[in-house]
Parts: C-alpha cells; structure tokens; sequence
C-alpha cells in the first residue's frame, strides 16, 4: 500500500479534550509524527457532556459546532507543524450508543471538519458494522492484531476499560467495565476533575456490600462480544452506588476495587504481556491494583502512546478505509462479516 500520512482524533466519554495525532503508515509500519490533545472550550465540554439531553434541533447544531472546532483545530495543528496530511480520520464524539436497536451516533459534522481542515475526511466509523448485526465497537482491536501483534493483551483504561487479545487463530475484544467515567463522575463531586493518581480514593475503605453487588452486574458475567455506553452506567451503575450514603472517599476506594478486580480477571494468561494506555494508565493507585489481581505483566510504554494509542490507531482505520480494506472485525463486534467503515468527503479546497 502507498505510504501515506494521516491525522487521526479522538474524543473519549471522558471528555478529557481532543487528542490528535499525525501518523505515517505503510502497511503495518508506522512513524507517529506530532501529536497533541487540545483541551475543550468549559462551554463546549459542558455542551458535549449534556448532548444526550439536548433536542434534536440542537443537537444537530452541536454536531455541526463541535465539527467546526475539530476542523479548525486539525487545520491549526497541521499549519504549526507543518504536516502534509491527505487525510483526517474523526472518531467524533459518542452521544448515543445502544447497538441492539441499530443506533451508535457520534457527533461532528464531517463536512464541516473537511471544509475548515481543508482535508479530505473520514468518519462515522461504526454504523457499517452495526448495519451487519455487530456492536460498532470497540474499533481499536484491527490495530492491536497488525501494529502491536507483540502483546498478548491489549489494555485501554479510559472513560471504559477495554481490551483485544487473540483466541486462536482471530482476534477478539471486548468492554470489560466503566473506569475513568465513573471516577471522574464522583471526583467531581470535590470540585476536582479527576482523581489524580488516587489520591481521594486511596484514604477511603472498601465497602464489601457495594462491591459486590457492581461485581455481580450480568454484565460482567456475558461473554464477547459486548460493549458498553454512557447509558449502561447512568441505568446500572451510578443507581446502586447511590443507594448508599457512603463517603465519597469509600465510594472511590470501592469503585477502584471493582475495576482492579474486573481488570485483573481479564487479564488471566500467566506468563503473558499486556500493552496499557489511555488516561487511567496515569493513575499509579490504579495500575498497582490491577496488578495485584493480574498474572499478566503489565507494560507501561512511552506517554506518548498512552495518551495516543487511540488516536494513532483510528489513523490507522482511515488507511484501511481508503485502501478499501476490512477496518472492523466481525471477530470483535459480532457482526455477520468484517466490514470497511466510515464515510468519505473528498476536499475540493486545497
């Protein structure tokens, strides 16, 4: 395939900001060569964290909105590292996503990102695979099978826990649980964005009759594939936390306790490597409790590739797209065959 430069972004239910990274593939090989995260605009990430509330009018108006930011942004970017990118790939911004009715919308008006990027643009990434029966997610795994085929599992801690590994001979993925979307969630209920490294969570108490009511979830207990949306927390998670009038600190501690023991037992291969990134990989406290619950080694690699091995790799979905390459894997979302996702404007303005 023609080697070729991209710039993929990524916007997490976290809404941590805009990651961007530009990247040059050449089949499997890739040069990561500038990335950033460019932090939200408080009234765009407060209309971004209500959009599901929003009417359709407005919502369309978001999307065109947010569409605009994410063109002017990627085109700012290009300009002060002088990248000569073909392509953006927008990974937009998950407002819904219930894959047993058909419906995954992420927002962020491609046409818009086009024209004020001034590149061609792919997005809307998933409806292809739901449209053949499959969840629409998680998308990153056709990256981990051909770019870190090294590692035995492939781990990503952020607004939810992820991961893809292989079964025999096909890959597999799936959404082990809430992570950062849930702490963030009760972090800020001491006015701090996220609890960095633990730091409230860590002073609190276990609550066994907490934990064990999120661990026993059906959720946990259903085999691949499944994955997970803001609406799965807001119905099954955030209401039996709340049945409780623990201290935020034991909430935490609590919380941190599910995720490390959910984590852990996913990663059950003795022996065996596993690739962390997303922003939960930031958070010591964390990481050391899904080691204590893990037999598997647990890889902390450059910052660089824990805050955009995402990004990189919806990158890496564009190139397959316009290579008219599979770019999601029945094997991970269920669906009825591997598809090529994602639609496609070409730029007139240059």
């Amino acid at each position: 395939m023609k080697k070729t430069t991209l710039i993929g972004t990524m916007s997490g239910t976290s809404l941590d900001g805009l990651d961007i990274c530009a990247v040059t593939f050449q089949d499997t090989h890739y040069s990561i060569v500038q990335t950033k995260t460019i932090e939200y605009p408080k009234a765009l990430q407060k209309k971004l964290a209500l959009a599901h509330t929003l009417s359709g009018k407005d919502l369309a108006q978001l999307s065109v909105d947010y569409g605009i930011f994410c063109g002017k942004e990627i085109h700012t970017f290009g300009k002060t590292y002088s990248i000569h990118a073909e392509y953006a790939i927008s990974h937009g911004h998950t407002v819904f996503h219930t894959p047993k009715t058909g419906v995954s919308l992420q927002i962020g008006s491609g046409s818009h990102i086009s024209k004020h990027s001034k590149l061609n643009v792919i997005y809307n990434l998933r409806n292809m695979d739901i449209a053949h029966g499959g969840q629409g997610a998680p998308l990153v795994p056709i990256g981990d099978e051909y770019l870190f085929p090294e590692y035995d599992y492939c781990l990503n801690i952020g607004g939810f826990a992820n991961v893809s590994t292989r079964d025999k001979d096909k890959r597999i993925a799936w959404d082990i649980c809430g992570a950062n979307i849930i702490l963030n969630h009760y972090s800020q209920k001491a006015h701090k964005q996220y609890d960095k490294n633990g730091e409230l969570g860590s002073r609190g108490t276990i609550q066994t009759n907490l934990l064990n009511k999120l661990n026993s979830l059906p959720y946990f207990s259903k085999s691949y594939p499944k994955s997970l949306g803001r609406e799965w927390i807001e119905e099954s998670i955030l209401p039996i936390i709340n049945q409780y009038n623990y201290s935020l600190a034991d909430i935490l501690r609590t919380i941190y306790e599910h995720i490390a023991i959910q984590i852990g037992d996913t990663l059950s291969k003795s022996a065996s490597k596993t690739l962390c990134t997303g922003g939960g990989c930031h958070n010591a406290f964390l990481i050391d409790l899904i080691q204590k619950y893990s037999s598997s080694n647990l890889i902390i690699p450059t910052p660089e590739l824990i805050n955009f091995k995402e990004a990189l790799i919806f990158a890496y979905l564009g190139y397959l797209r316009i290579n008219n390459l599979p770019n999601c894997l029945a094997s991970v979302t269920g669906a009825s065959q591997d598809t090529c996702g994602g639609e496609l404007i070409i730029s007139t303005i240059r």
